[in-house]
């Protein structure tokens, strides 16, 4: 009959007693109190039925069962260092790939690599881009930086970054701009809007934030990605949708601008992981991007 393990604190109690042959160093050893392991040696004895110390004189000598315990215990103990020791290094070895929209990689996070190795030169950063299609979940992924609304999946850790701020964006190219520049928010109901498929709410959202009808929003060309969205609106194709962040470069360069600012929506700039495979590395990386964002702003 196979017969269940004593309690793990009382196994490494034990096992830390007899390996430095004091109750008082064992304590030291695990931050705990002399009193503590004390409870925990006679919590395994009544567990096993058996003597594992005797007094003698003023410390203790291991009894015979002691002894064999000692023995397997260390035994596996130093294995499961061992063990535990070569996982964390091929963790700390491995790269950590971080999963994002490609339109979030190239406008926002290349410009800024540079910067994040010199920073963070342990992180061993992999960028992985897709649109939608990413999961933190399956094999292959550690982490997923995405645009997206609580509530948070129960599975996940989320760090959020910062809240979503979108608005219109037109390029001094566009053959609209003269008569949009100084027109007020409602002037965009009459034109065709550049959109993307990947976001067919952020139109309506800005609109419902801008006191506007979405309903009567008109929308123009359509691109797949949010990426060639943006290219459009910088080759003056006409008025697009876009997070702050993405636009940041292009408006300071004068390549786009944003003649009525931008609003502030549900959604969050939020690193996803999953709960099961947290990695304090994943704690840095979003330390290095709040406070780039936060620059930003």
């Amino acid at each position: 009959m196979r017969q269940d393990l004593p309690p793990l604190n009382a196994l490494r109690a034990f096992e830390a007693t007899a390996r430095l042959n004091s109750v008082s160093k064992a304590a030291e050893h695990l931050h705990v109190t002399h009193g503590a392991v004390s409870r925990q040696l006679k919590a395994l004895e009544e567990h096993l039925g058996v003597g594992l110390f005797v007094k003698e004189g003023r410390g203790l000598k291991l009894t015979d069962a002691g002894v064999r315990l000692r023995d397997a215990s260390t035994e596996a103990f130093e294995r499961l260092r061992t063990v535990c020791a070569e996982l964390s290094q091929s963790t700390a070895d491995a790269p950590f790939v971080l999963g994002c929209s490609g339109s979030l990689l190239a406008r926002w996070f290349i410009p800024r690599l540079g910067r994040l190795n010199a920073d963070l030169p342990d992180l061993r950063l992999h960028l992985s881009a897709g649109e939608g299609d990413l999961d933190p979940r399956r094999p292959g992924l550690d982490a997923l930086l995405v645009f997206a609304e609580p509530p948070w999946p129960a599975d996940m850790q989320v760090y959020e970054l910062a809240s979503e701020r979108i608005g219109p964006v037109m390029s001094p190219r566009c053959a609209a701009y003269e008569a949009l520049r100084e027109a007020p928010a409602s002037a965009l109901l009459g034109e065709a809007l550049l959109h993307t498929t990947s976001r067919p709410q952020a139109w309506p959202s800005w609109a419902r934030q801008s006191d506007l009808d979405a309903g009567a929003l008109k929308f123009g060309q359509g691109f797949e990605h949010l990426y060639y969205l943006l290219e459009a609106a910088v080759a003056g194709l006409g008025v697009a949708i876009a997070p702050e962040p993405l636009v940041a470069e292009d408006l300071r360069a004068g390549r786009l601008v944003a003649p009525w600012g931008f609003c502030q929506t549900p959604a969050q700039l939020a690193l996803w992981l999953p709960k099961r495979a947290a990695d304090g590395r994943a704690r840095q990386l979003a330390q290095w991007l709040k406070n780039e964002l936060r620059q930003q702003a």
